[in-house]
């Protein structure tokens, strides 16, 4: 990537596509910053190393190259943001299948699209992606599916084994690699795409369950919820999360979400989250077993019991997978809490052959969020239903008493939704009765 990247630079003339005062731009794109900057660093060995090359430097930042022949060559992480408003004579897209993938708010085709307009302008323009295949999903699974062996005159699909693009590799080193993990080993020394791995749930399904402007919902009297959360140590990546929910009609609703991103204070971090919990009037909370005893004995200091949930977190998502694609909840307008749910993976675990759900491997992918509002959904969702009995009698203009009308409801009684209910049954039956005269 980086030769390409400087041959491009050096040896290729742009200036009679350019305005006065306008730069073109080699575009290096990686997942985060530092990983593109490894590209950069091979880019300076060449220039140091080049008396010829060394002298077209007119500028050296910590993150581009200016040239003498105005094209600079610049990293950029993956975002379709800040790829925008330059004048790109070629993008080298580094490990594209890690970018995020459909799933994500931003995806990797998103950023591609965002690139496009950047590079109409200059007649020759081209875009590497190259990668490590990884699941069947993404750009560079979408690229593949669509080109790979057709006879195209514009775009071309390269699939090779580490033996044939990197000589280097010892074979005892690949033969090792596949001893220990066939599948994995075959994605990233053979080239191909990982079977093992598919998309948990439709974005369009999460979607679907969104209300649109529904941020946090507040407490109501009478009304029983349940808590979930996911800890946290404060230290590490991962955020230390709450969310809370009630059921309504056979609907488990999302009521609050609450996001601590380290670095925090875990037990000032319990303290906040506690109080959120006691002004739903929770006295109990639901978690896993992070860290032993350590949250139980936080959330008890703070008036709230703490109770170990029975199912794992990969147990929790495949439980309530059911209940979102029948559109049984009512999730928050959070984006975060979209996002990981959409990037969740259905993965067979090595040996067992089982299924096991989790967010992809890799830096920057969590499921703090999304693993509360699992929890305390499923938890609401799966609450045994009790009877409600209250017998209409004289409500106004409900004719003669017919019997007793039996509701099902997941939460205590309330006499003024019992007697809401009632009233819209006995209107119902003075329309039929009105009718059948």
């Amino acid at each position: 990537m980086a030769l390409i990247a400087v041959y491009l630079a050096c040896f290729k003339d742009y200036r009679r596509y350019m305005a006065h005062g306008e730069r073109v731009t080699i575009m290096l794109i990686a997942q985060d910053r530092k990983q593109a900057r490894v590209v950069l660093r091979y880019v300076r060995g060449m220039f140091q190393h080049s008396a010829l090359l060394g002298r077209m430097v007119e500028r050296e930042t910590a993150d581009a190259f200016d040239l003498d022949n105005r094209a600079t060559i610049e990293i950029m992480t993956a975002s379709h943001r800040s790829v925008r408003g330059y004048s790109v004579a070629a993008c080298l897209c580094d490990e594209v299948a890690q970018w995020p993938n459909e799933t994500a708010i931003a995806s990797d085709e998103e950023i591609l699209a965002a690139l496009r307009p950047a590079m109409a302008t200059i007649p020759g323009s081209v875009l590497i992606c190259a990668s490590s295949p990884y699941a069947r999903k993404g750009a560079l699974w979408n690229a593949y599916r669509r080109y790979y062996g057709q006879d195209d005159p514009n775009v071309l699909v390269w699939r090779a084994p580490s033996t044939v693009m990197n000589c280097t590799i010892p074979q005892s080193f690949l033969d090792q690699q596949f001893e220990l993990d066939p599948v994995a080993a075959e994605a990233e020394y053979n080239a191909s795409f990982r079977t093992d791995l598919e998309a948990f749930i439709d974005r369009t399904v999460i979607e679907g369950l969104v209300v649109p402007g529904r941020h946090e919902l507040p407490y109501m009297s009478g009304v029983r919820y349940v808590g979930f959360t996911d800890a946290a140590g404060g230290s590490g990546q991962d955020s230390y999360t709450l969310a809370v929910s009630h059921a309504e009609n056979g609907v488990a609703i999302l009521d609050c979400v609450r996001e601590i991103k380290p670095p925090f204070n875990p037990s000032s971090a319990t303290a906040e989250l506690a109080a959120t919990a006691r002004s739903y009037r929770l006295t109990e909370i639901f978690g896993d077993r992070y860290a032993g005893s350590w949250p139980a004995e936080q959330w008890q200091a703070h008036g709230v019991a703490y109770r170990f949930s029975e199912r794992s977190k990969s147990e929790i998502y495949a439980e309530l997978l059911p209940v979102l694609n029948s559109g049984r909840a009512e999730l928050l307008d959070h984006r975060g809490l979209v996002a990981q749910l959409c990037s969740l993976e259905r993965r067979t675990a090595r040996g067992t052959g089982r299924d096991v759900i989790d967010h992809p491997a890799g830096p920057g992918h969590h499921d703090d969020v999304c693993n509360a509002c699992a929890g305390s959904l499923l938890l609401t969702a799966a609450r045994p239903m009790r009877m409600i009995v209250q017998a209409i009698t004289d409500v106004p203009g409900s004719g003669n008493y017919d019997g007793p009308a039996f509701f099902y409801d997941q939460r205590p009684a309330r006499p003024d939704l019992i007697t809401a209910r009632a009233s819209r049954m006995a209107e119902a039956r003075a329309g039929q009765a009105r009718r059948s005269h």
